[in-house]
């Protein structure tokens, strides 16, 4: 099954805060395998906006840090599986983590 992946990133690795990263990496899986990936400046960050934008790039699912609960209800309304509470990495290594079933999620470092 074809996929694509989000990861809000900073330096290279996830950023911890949703809405407070330089870019997202957009990961395509084809064959369970990583076939392409591309990082995007997003629009300037409002709140509600990510979710539809990261839908129109065509993610079905998003590796994060932290995240607010209104965008969690937003990306539901998109269909979009979130992975919250990962750790700092390199989106790679995330998504590699999670094609082998081994992606740690944890607590949401977000609080509003």
């Amino acid at each position: 099954m074809d996929r694509k992946i989000a990861i809000p990133t900073e330096n290279g690795v996830l950023c911890s805060h949703f809405g407070h990263c330089q870019s997202f990496c957009f990961v395509d899986i084809k064959d369970d395998k990583i076939s392409d990936k591309k990082n995007i400046v997003p629009p300037e960050h409002e709140p509600g906006l990510y979710p539809k934008w990261i839908k129109e790039q065509g993610a079905t699912e998003v590796i994060c840090g932290g995240i607010g609960q209104k965008a969690r209800t937003l990306f539901a309304d998109e269909n979009i599986k979130l992975y919250i509470g990962v750790p700092n990495k390199a989106p790679e290594e995330l998504v590699d983590d999670l094609l082998c079933n081994r992606l740690q999620t944890g607590v949401n470092s977000c609080d509003h």
